[in-house]
């Protein structure tokens, strides 16, 4: 199995971090963000992900020349930034003829297993299934409205009045009918998911930590500890 992981963003809501370091290398329980991201795409049964860089990435590549993981990386470097869905349109040979590939945020971690949402992907038959989480500023997130069955019937972006707390949690789990949707520039949750709310379904997680900004960070780094042994 094949996934993307998006690690290439500017990371300016982490001043104090990325300043010094593109946020997928940012600290957490003592090692990069990127050793945590490639230890869970590991037990996710993912043999080669694709990693786009940009800021200091530099840095990016000279971690993947010290370090060494079970999963194959391909580094693909945007000397302008297209956008999470730009990306993916630049890349869709990667997972070109595979029934179901990840994307994942670098930016989130995820301790749930992900087998049970694999499986209700499959058996929803579903082009796209969103992870999701409660998010404590909903007005933060990507925010969706659940019908049955767990189709998305509403995707909003950072609303201003939230109908919901259930917000994207940056892991997604998509089929090769998404590739062919998307736009050469453009941003998933502004310019993609709002297009398929009714097609799409979600699916809820309970252990989701985000990194975007500095609070939610030093709360991620807070609760590390307790994360990793449960």
């Amino acid at each position: 199995m094949r996934a993307f992981l998006l690690a290439a963003g500017l990371g300016t809501r982490l001043p104090s971090v990325t300043k010094s370091l593109p946020k997928c290398l940012a600290p957490l329980g003592g090692r990069p963000l990127l050793h945590w991201q490639m230890n869970f795409l590991e037990r996710l049964g993912v043999e080669e992900v694709l990693i786009n860089t940009h800021y200091k990435a530099e840095q990016v590549r000279g971690f993947f020349d010290a370090n060494r993981y079970a999963v194959k990386v391909h580094l693909f470097h945007e000397t302008e930034l297209l956008g999470s869905a730009g990306t993916l349109a630049a890349n869709k040979t990667f997972v070109r003829g595979e029934s179901a590939y990840w994307i994942l945020y670098a930016d989130t971690v995820v301790g749930d297993d992900l087998s049970s949402m694999a499986a209700f992907h499959r058996e929803s038959r579903s082009k796209l299934t969103l992870g999701l989480f409660q998010a404590p500023d909903p007005r933060s997130a990507g925010i969706v409205e659940l019908g049955p069955g767990g189709r998305v019937l509403r995707f909003e972006e950072k609303p201003a009045r939230p109908k919901s707390d259930l917000a994207a949690a940056g892991v997604y789990l998509a089929g090769s009918e998404f590739l062919d949707r998307l736009p050469a520039r453009g941003d998933l949750g502004l310019d993609v998911f709002p297009k398929w709310s009714g097609e799409c379904f979600g699916f809820p997680l309970e252990r989701v930590l985000d990194i975007g900004t500095l609070e939610s960070y030093e709360r991620a780094c807070r609760e590390w500890s307790d994360f990793v042994r449960t």
